[in-house]
């Protein structure tokens, strides 16, 4: 696998990826990771870097992403705004041609998480709305303890009111801004679902992929929640039983498309 190489997406100091390539020459299946931490400029990039690193030496092209965040020029519409360009971006990075853009999964933890399910409803948003149009479809998505039902989040005032610093106000006040950022107002999407979620998670409690689960469901769209031992972190544990069924269902994905293209010769 090749050393991470830096791509700018944007002008600020935060607007940039890194992807690593797996070895070999030709196209991989891309895999962009999403850092969490409720959205605020505390946290970064090196949450993404070890699970970015593991998926690369596994056979995928891995790109995780840093973005504008709450107290560092990020929140509404900043955040998402910078999350789809860095997404569009991905024919553009050094390396493109190494990317497979017909096989492309996003990963995110808790507010990256939310991030990663948003980045799947892109096609459903209105014109003129933050992360409309997409250029690169996006074919799955794993939320790990994700934040996917962003008015219960208000309600629980998770991470002490950090869905309202995000999007400045609460559901009442900014409903059109409620209804083009929560994951759970934008299905259905099509795009399968993966959410891995600790069963004694006290920061993103279980219910936030368990509500969005049944909504999507009952859109039409495949969700599977996978519940393990384990708090808010143990999701992001590369040697984890968290990251190994992540890494299952992704190896799964991948060996079904393979197995779709050679029955399509």
């Amino acid at each position: 696998m090749s050393e991470p190489v830096r791509h700018d997406y944007g002008s600020g100091p935060d607007q940039f990826l890194e992807v690593s390539l797996p070895a070999g020459d030709g196209p991989a299946p891309v895999v962009v990771v999403l850092h969490g931490g409720f959205w605020r400029a505390r946290y970064g990039i090196e949450l993404a870097r070890p699970l970015a690193a593991d998926l690369a030496a596994r056979g995928w092209a891995a790109v995780a992403v840093e973005y504008r965040r709450v107290g560092a020029g990020g929140g509404w519409p900043t955040t998402l705004q910078d999350v789809a360009a860095a997404v569009d971006a991905l024919p553009d990075v050094p390396g493109a041609a190494r990317l497979d853009l017909g096989d492309v999964t996003v990963v995110g933890h808790s507010a990256g998480g939310h991030l990663a399910a948003w980045t799947a409803g892109r096609g459903r948003l209105p014109a003129g709305a933050p992360g409309a149009d997409p250029r690169v479809p996006v074919g799955a998505v794993v939320a790990q303890a994700g934040v996917l039902d962003l008015a219960a989040a208000v309600t629980a005032d998770l991470g002490d009111g950090a869905t309202v610093g995000f999007l400045g106000g609460t559901p009442a006040e900014l409903p059109d801004r409620y209804a083009a950022a929560d994951p759970v107002r934008l299905l259905p999407t099509g795009v399968p679902v993966l959410c891995v979620h600790g069963e004694e998670d006290t920061t993103v409690p279980l219910d936030q992929s368990r509500r969005f689960a049944a909504a999507a469901t009952a859109a039409g769209d495949t969700v599977e929640v996978a519940v393990v031992p384990g708090d808010h972190m143990v999701v992001i544990d590369v040697s984890g039983e968290a990251w190994r069924r992540t890494v299952e269902w992704l190896a799964d994905r991948r060996t079904a498309a393979a197995d779709r293209t050679t029955l399509g010769s």
